[in-house]
């Protein structure tokens, strides 16, 4: 049995950044706590538990005062820095660059389309961490398109600027984008956020599902970039299996296939992938 791991798969640079943040500071023995999931894989979350990282939601850190809080890549909205400089917690911020660049210009962009009453839209999973996040750059009246049915939010008289969630697939945001222009009568701009790191795994998805008899996928249940990018291989490939650890991993089904593929999420550490690929070896 031929065993491969998708060298373009796992951690995107966002979230290698924040891992690399808490890490560097556990090492040292700083006590820091992080404001929710620093990825959406349980296991890795798991790994720097067991360093000291202790995770926290958002109720329980609009209690805290004197403390270091760890912010994931995701983003964070103004209140969550407005609370930290009112009791004294130093923030650790781990924002992705691309992230925070767009959540200036959300912010920027809201502020300039308040005088012409416009209306700023975000395409994106409704409740997700870094939707929540740019949302708070429009003291929350953005409207959240998540599906069709979320159009009808939208008043197809008034000045329109739309932005994407970063992670969202590029064939979501085309399709939203069209019907957007076309119910909008008044001035429309929508700009094309998607990080090109995220959205370029989408062909070389499609390339590597392609190459093997069969796919592992890895990723965490809570990831949406995972689901997304499962489907994809599926769709190319049926002999495509999701899993989120190595006890998931159905060895009697994959004994007869020749080749076999790993790949995972932008969430998915390459340690697990390489357990996951030991593991088949021993096959």
């Amino acid at each position: 049995m031929k065993v491969v791991i998708d060298d373009k798969s796992g951690f995107c640079f966002g979230v290698v950044n924040a891992i690399q943040k808490a890490e560097q500071l556990l090492r040292q023995g700083t006590k820091i706590y992080c404001l929710g999931d620093i990825v959406h894989n349980q296991l890795e979350v798991e790994r720097l538990q067991q360093l000291g990282l202790e995770t926290i939601d958002h109720k329980q850190y609009f209690q805290l005062s004197n403390c270091k809080v760890l912010l994931r890549a995701h983003g964070e909205p103004p209140s969550t820095y407005t609370y930290a400089r009112q009791n004294n917690i130093e923030l650790i911020d781990g924002t992705c660059p691309v992230v925070l660049k767009l959540q200036q210009r959300v912010k920027k962009a809201f502020d300039d389309l308040k005088p012409a009453n416009g209306q700023l839209i975000l395409l994106g999973k409704k409740g997700h961490a870094e939707i929540i996040g740019l949302n708070g750059q429009t003291e929350n009246q953005a409207i959240i398109i998540e599906r069709e049915e979320d159009l009808a939010q939208i008043d197809p008289n008034k000045p329109t600027l739309v932005f994407s969630q970063t992670t969202k697939s590029l064939d979501d945001f085309h399709r939203l984008s069209a019907e957007i222009r076309n119910m909008v009568r008044s001035k429309t701009e929508i700009k094309d956020t998607i990080c090109r790191q995220v959205a370029h795994r989408v062909p070389r998805m499609k390339e590597f599902a392609a190459q093997h008899d069969a796919i592992i996928f890895v990723s965490g249940q809570k990831s949406s970039n995972g689901k997304a990018l499962f489907n994809i291989c599926k769709s190319i490939n049926p002999n495509s299996y999701f899993i989120s650890n190595k006890e998931e991993l159905q060895s009697n089904e994959l004994r007869n296939f020749q080749s076999i593929g790993i790949t995972g999420a932008t969430s998915t550490p390459k340690w697990q992938m390489d357990e996951i690929a030991e593991l088949l070896k021993q096959l």
